[in-house]
């Protein structure tokens, strides 16, 4: 599970043996959330989440968003297109 970034202490990871849709797991102590890469109008979502509040999960749907790109050609890297 490569880490591919890391936001405000928390790592942004890809799991090499994951699956469609794109997205990512957002892993933090006691916390996780798996975030789709393009939900509505491009915008990430949350498809799943433990330990967060819903004020950190704003801000990492912004700091995804803000690294989409990014996040999506590492997925193609790891998983090829989709």
């Amino acid at each position: 599970m490569p880490t591919v970034i890391r936001v405000r202490g928390l790592r942004v990871v890809i799991f090499t043996n994951d699956h469609w849709p794109p997205h990512v797991h957002v892993i933090g102590p006691g916390q996780e959330a798996k975030i789709a890469l393009s939900g509505k109008a491009r915008h990430p979502t949350v498809m799943a989440t433990a330990g967060f509040s819903r004020a950190q999960l704003a801000v990492i749907l912004v700091e995804i968003d803000r690294h989409h790109d990014l996040l999506m050609q590492r997925w193609r890297e790891i998983h090829g297109d989709t």
